[in-house]
């Protein structure tokens, strides 16, 4: 699924952050050219050189950002989803389970624009043996702070799922299209801020990741007709 998001970061332009562009390896030259006689050779390879490197143009329409990119994380403590019945922690309790298996990104912006950031993550969703029915809703958040600091902004999003006949697994891509981060000015940097991402949790849930408690359900070994004992 392809979502939009733009976020409302007014409250954090106000800081004044030193700048980190790509832009000043790059020397500029005015339009004087070469001065002096020296030999036509010379001369003639010198011009070939600052035509390759010295154009203050050139280069930087190559650029695809003036600067870092966010960082683009999974919050470990809301990395994974795991209902347990009757707050049991075991294989057999387990209802419905997720986990955030991978993210991709990328992001462009230059000069004062805003940061526009593309994710796409990976979702593998689980059915337990408590699970009731073949359909569950999971919800899940973006998130975007200054980097190690409060969260600067927040979004929720719904991801439904259905699960087929005879089947305790599934997997989901989540397309977070465009988020997009304004900036006061050319100084704020893409590298003073995180984009975060993680399942929407229960404390209890929050405490069996933090803890680094994990099981899998053994996926397609219980037939229809079959009974196993726990």
């Amino acid at each position: 699924m392809r979502r939009n998001i733009t976020l409302a970061l007014s409250a954090l332009m106000a800081v004044s952050i030193a700048a980190t562009t790509a832009t000043a390896a790059y020397a500029q030259r005015g339009p004087g050219g070469d001065q002096g006689g020296g030999d036509d050779d010379q001369a003639a390879k010198k011009k070939k050189r600052d035509e390759e490197w010295n154009q203050p143009k050139a280069p930087l329409q190559q650029l695809r950002n003036a600067g870092p990119c966010p960082f683009v994380k999974v919050l470990y403590d809301a990395s994974r989803y795991v209902e347990f019945k009757d707050g049991k922690e075991s294989a057999s309790q387990a209802g419905f389970t997720g986990e955030i298996q991978s993210l991709t990104s990328g992001c462009a912006y230059k000069s004062d624009e805003p940061i526009k950031i593309r994710v796409e993550a990976l979702f593998q969703l689980g059915r337990g043996p408590q699970a009731e029915g073949d359909k569950h809703v999971y919800r899940y958040w973006v998130a975007v702070t200054e980097r190690n600091q409060a969260v600067i902004a927040k979004e929720y999003f719904d991801l439904p799922v259905t699960f087929p006949a005879g089947q305790d697994r599934v997997y989901a891509t989540e397309t977070l299209e465009q988020i997009t981060i304004p900036r006061a000015d050319a100084k704020v940097s893409g590298g003073n801020f995180e984009v975060l991402i993680g399942f929407d949790v229960t404390p209890e849930m929050a405490a069996f990741n933090r803890d680094g408690k994990r099981f899998r359900v053994q996926a397609g070994q219980v037939q229809p007709g079959t009974s196993t004992k726990q």
